[in-house]
């Protein structure tokens, strides 16, 4: 025969005991005090966001809850960064966050804030093409062009950290942004094109 009380029933006690008012502040006598109110939180409801895109500041209302791509495309109106598998592994989202190539689907767009943020719209100067984007055109770097902006953001990242890669560097630093069509071999002789200035 056992001896004592087993922890199914020590907790089936603790729980009816909490329940009933039992233990905890109720039972010693003591009143709960107030908690101090918390700093303001993000949400449920949207509230203002200013981003810095493109070097510029845009303001939005938006929740605590959205990814930096749906704001970008559905509140800013900058639709070049594409939702394609909105998980982090296709790369058609690409945008450069304080220099580095990020995937917008994978960034709530709080944690943006105060950061630099640029989006293919923000590469050409005007009708001047920015270097990669020319090179993209010349090179035929592209068949459908879903992933093309994607693809151009990683190859500017990817010149900005390496302004000489070679074939087997521009192929690390492109290795994240998929292409269905499979246009590999062009989308990395324009980035090598782009790097020699061609």
């Amino acid at each position: 025969m056992k001896k004592g009380i087993s922890r199914r029933d020590f907790l089936g006690v603790t729980g009816a005991l909490a329940g009933a008012g039992l233990v905890g502040g109720a039972a010693s006598g003591e009143e709960e005090k107030p908690r101090p109110p918390g700093p303001r939180g993000f949400g449920p409801a949207a509230v203002a966001l200013t981003l810095r895109v493109n070097g510029k500041e845009v303001t939005v209302q938006a929740e605590s809850r959205e990814t930096l791509l749906d704001v970008l495309r559905e509140k800013a109106g900058l639709t070049g960064a594409k939702k394609a598998c909105d998980r982090g592994e296709c790369g058609s989202c690409t945008v450069l966050i304080d220099g580095r190539a990020v995937y917008a689907c994978m960034v709530l767009a709080f944690q943006a804030r105060g950061r630099e943020i640029r989006t293919v719209e923000g590469l050409a100067n005007g009708d001047e093409l920015h270097a990669v984007q020319r090179a993209f055109v010349e090179h035929d770097g592209f068949q459908c062009g879903y992933c093309t902006p994607g693809q151009v953001m990683s190859t500017v990242a990817l010149l900005e950290k390496n302004p000489s890669p070679n074939p087997d560097e521009a192929r690390a630093g492109l290795s994240g942004n998929l292409c269905r069509c499979a246009a590999y071999n062009k989308i990395l002789e324009s980035a090598l094109a782009a790097a020699k200035g061609k």
